[in-house]
């Protein structure tokens, strides 16, 4: 577990692939004492997390999809938000624009406070995502959100002509490829967690459907 401010510009700046600024981490930090107030009387993760435990499970976990965005990409569209994982960490490293999509109004509420706070390129949307119109993006991400097949369903209206995804995903994600291939043809290439575990991070590019 990581206790100490030196220890987490480490694993930040080892597990995103870039220098992490002792900025950009105080605003982590200060976004973490947010969620925990707010956390106390909206259920936006469980409501027996501490601090270290959200650092490690959300706001690390979040961070690791950096290293693997292209250099090239500006705006990224993120899928079930919730409380901004992985898409206002996302915004606060990497300075991304980012469209994050939350059906809860409440999480939307959070995000939009957290958003203004640190004044983040974002655009929050309470809506939800079988009825949203196109947003062409430069990557697609989501966390803990559906199986991979729905993933496909929901991305590919909003995929541009080189489209590229990025998954958090857990010990289920070689089944969840092989249920998909039965109707889609993609690459994908899948990284281990960066923090240890079972799961990690599914990069999919050049999705077709079958």
């Amino acid at each position: 577990m990581i206790n100490i401010a030196n220890d987490k510009l480490e694993v930040l700046s080892r597990i995103t692939g870039r220098n992490v600024s002792r900025e950009t981490l105080m605003m982590l930090e200060e976004f973490a004492l947010l969620l925990l107030k707010w956390n106390q009387k909206i259920n936006l993760v469980s409501k027996k997390i501490d601090k270290e435990e959200l650092w490690n499970r959300h706001i690390l976990d979040s961070a690791q999809l950096i290293k693997y965005i292209p250099v090239s990409s500006k705006n990224i569209l993120d899928f079930g938000s919730g409380a901004g994982f992985p898409g206002l960490i996302l915004a606060i490293i990497g300075g991304y624009e980012v469209n994050l999509i939350e059906g809860d109004q409440r999480k939307c509420a959070f995000m939009q406070v957290a958003a203004s706070r640190f004044a983040l390129q974002v655009n929050i949307i309470n809506a939800r995502i079988e009825g949203m119109q196109p947003i062409l993006s430069d990557v697609v991400t989501s966390r803990a959100l559906a199986e991979l097949n729905l993933l496909f369903e929901y991305s590919y209206p909003h995929l541009k002509k080189n489209n590229f995804m990025l998954f958090l995903k857990g010990q289920n994600v070689v089944e969840e490829i092989k249920e998909a291939t039965t109707y889609w043809d993609f690459e994908h290439n899948f990284n281990k967690c960066s923090l240890g575990g079972s799961g990690g991070v599914l990069e999919v590019n050049n999705v077709k459907r079958r």
